[in-house]
């Protein structure tokens, strides 16, 4: 929740979308990371080695220090110190994160005054609980669009293939290590999925490139769910088929992760007022990751017992968000 709001106070509005889209693309370095790692330690240990999990866990250590040590360096939000009567501190922060330190430069000094008039009404106007971004038509509107964002993007199925791309290509006729490797090699091309939506975000607006990423995911859903149809799982010598398989999966995730995936983090924080940001923003987080959570319990048991049908789920839902 607070790193999308902290990205969107402390960046210039010129660059806001691409830095809050940043969330997305680190997301994508993690899971590049984790792919490659599993991969790693999958052919380096013997199946029945418990070398194979406790590395992957222990590697997650080494981030968090880095992290943990940094984050001590951060600056403070200037809209948060000026909201806390901290002001002078508000301004040398602004002013040394878009001017070298000058305070008295023309855009600091505009930003600083329009910090103190939003926080003004804020006071007067703010959501004092969270029952007011229900009972607000204009609130729960807001909300609703981002919540709806949130779960949507949640069932495009991108957890599913990450979490459980083993079994999903399992059911094509690829192995394990296979399965891996080739998952491993999609998260590169989500990664410049990622970078190019970060480039070209704040040129090319929000809707369009929702609509239009979510139209190319649900085309290669169908495709992907048509070969799980068509072909019994590991029944299939067929070659080709596990490589149009892959080759569908692999053009979903470039397409999720150049529109869909950075826009889900842009979007709530751009679209509440300051009456409801906070409050808004964190509800939708917990929308996303409920969802994610849901995806996580039922994909392995659907792809069991329904096979390609649980696909169906996914081509469905895909379109929801252009809607």
């Amino acid at each position: 929740m607070i790193i999308p709001m902290y990205q969107s106070e402390m960046t210039h509005p010129s660059i806001r979308g691409r830095v809050t889209g940043l969330v997305q693309f680190m997301l994508g370095i993690g899971a590049l990371a984790a792919a490659w790692i599993s991969y790693g330690v999958d052919i380096g240990f013997a199946p029945t080695n418990d070398g194979q999990w406790r590395t992957s866990l222990g590697i997650q250590v080494i981030p968090a220090v880095f992290l943990a040590l940094l984050i001590m360096v951060f600056p403070e939000s200037p809209r948060w110190l000026i909201s806390k009567g901290k002001v002078e501190g508000g301004l040398h922060n602004l002013a040394k994160l878009h001017s070298n330190g000058d305070e008295n430069d023309a855009w600091v000094q505009a930003e600083f005054s329009q910090i103190q008039e939003s926080l003004a009404y804020e006071r007067e106007n703010a959501a004092k609980s969270y029952m007011e971004l229900f009972k607000d038509k204009s609130c729960f509107r807001r909300l609703l669009l981002a919540c709806a964002l949130q779960a949507s993007v949640q069932m495009t199925g991108v957890s599913a293939i990450q979490y459980y791309s083993v079994t999903i290509y399992n059911r094509m006729g690829i192995s394990s290590t296979d399965a891996l490797k080739y998952q491993a090699i999609s998260s590169v091309l989500a990664l410049c999925g990622q970078a190019l939506c970060i480039a070209f975000i704040d040129r090319f607006g929000r809707r369009w490139p929702l609509i239009l990423g979510n139209l190319g995911n649900c085309v290669t859903f169908i495709i992907a769910t048509i070969m799980l149809a068509v072909f019994p799982p590991g029944a299939t010598g067929n070659a080709a088929a596990s490589w149009g398989f892959i080759a569908v999966t692999w053009t979903y995730n470039f397409c999720f992760s150049s529109t869909c995936g950075p826009l889900s983090w842009i979007i709530p924080a751009e679209m509440f007022d300051t009456k409801t940001r906070s409050k808004g923003v964190s509800i939708a987080t917990m929308v996303s990751f409920a969802f994610n959570t849901m995806i996580g319990q039922v994909t392995k048991p659907g792809m069991e017992t329904a096979g390609w049908k649980f696909y169906l789920l996914f081509v469905v839902s895909t379109p929801a968000i252009s809607i």
